[in-house]
């Protein structure tokens, strides 16, 4: 890689706790699963521990609780090679938790996820201050939505007067008010969250390309809608581009794999590629995250989705 992207994550840091049961427990009843175990994940967390994996200088800002998850969450980050400093503690909740149901059947697997968000909704504007000295130094800032929303318009505010790039993966699905709408310069949610925001009902490549319209009508330049084994779509206003998911082997937890995508996207944005570029870059990286099973234990480092590229006969001088 011949530059090193700085990045920053303003976001969620969730223990995940992982249970397989070979189909989904209805409402009242009673089943017994087959697996258990538990990962680092939160839809920030991820994304910063992938674009350190690809290679990027990342920072996050997030916090957690006065426990055990606590450790372990900034372990993983800082193995990765994240940047913690901005990590702070809350007196007075828990470290977010996830509960993560996967359905594992000959079909394959899909999953069901309850987010209990404890120290991440204890996040404030005023744990931004030290921001306002180093946010002009950063390629990129990213968001999600499971911390408060007033926390990401206030660290998107910020970005956007400094002119430094906003990617908002718009995750979980919330209202998202104009003044966060004005500061971005990318927005990526899911179909689902796509059809959430449109009243669009995405199912397909041309009912997303009316929802990115809709959302570049929305002031967003360049919209990204993820739509898991139909790959994705982006738009600029000039350009329309689909990209195709790649399958790297049998799906094995879907958990990360958007922020697998958004990181990679990202990464390569900051690096100057194209958007094109990016999305294949993107697609390979989040085939490798779903064939593994875990948030952050499944996600790539650069190397091994170099070596995917390769296998695909696609030219990647832009990485190594």
């Amino acid at each position: 890689m011949k530059t090193k992207p700085r990045i920053l994550v303003v976001g969620s840091l969730v223990m995940d706790l992982i249970c397989s049961t070979p189909r989904f427990p209805k409402s009242g009843e009673t089943i017994i699963g087959t697996t258990f175990s538990t990962a680092p994940g939160g839809k920030g967390a991820n994304q910063a521990v992938q674009a350190a994996r690809l290679g990027a200088n990342v920072t996050m800002v997030g916090k957690v609780g006065k426990d055990a998850f606590s450790e372990q969450m900034k372990q993983s980050l800082a193995a990765a090679g994240v940047n913690i400093d901005g990590i702070l503690c809350s007196n007075t909740c828990s470290t977010g938790v996830g509960n993560i149901q996967l359905e594992v059947t000959e079909q394959g697997t899909a999953n069901r996820i309850l987010v209990l968000p404890g120290a991440n909704m204890d996040l404030t504007v005023d744990d931004l201050a030290e921001l306002e000295k180093t946010i002009a130094t950063y390629d990129m800032l990213i968001l999600q939505l499971e911390i408060p929303m007033k926390v990401n318009v206030a660290a998107a505010k910020l970005a956007h007067a400094h002119g430094v790039p906003v990617m908002l993966n718009s995750a979980p699905s919330a209202p998202l008010p104009d003044d966060l709408l004005s500061c971005l310069s990318y927005i990526s949610p899911n179909e689902h969250e796509a059809s959430d925001m449109t009243g669009i009902a995405v199912k397909d490549i041309p009912s997303a390309k009316q929802a990115v319209q809709y959302l570049r009508n929305k002031g967003v330049q360049n919209v990204l809608i993820t739509m898991g084994s139909q790959g994705a779509v982006f738009s600029d206003g000039e350009h329309f581009l689909s990209s195709p998911c790649v399958d790297y082997g049998p799906v094995v937890d879907p958990t990360a794999a958007g922020d697998s995508f958004v990181a990679a996207f990202c990464t390569a944005i900051c690096l100057g590629d194209t958007p094109e570029n990016a999305l294949l870059f993107a697609n390979h990286t989040a085939g490798i995250t779903v064939s593994r099973m875990g948030a952050q234990p499944s996600l790539p480092v650069l190397d091994e989705v170099v070596a995917f590229m390769k296998t695909n006969g696609h030219d990647v001088t832009q990485y190594v």
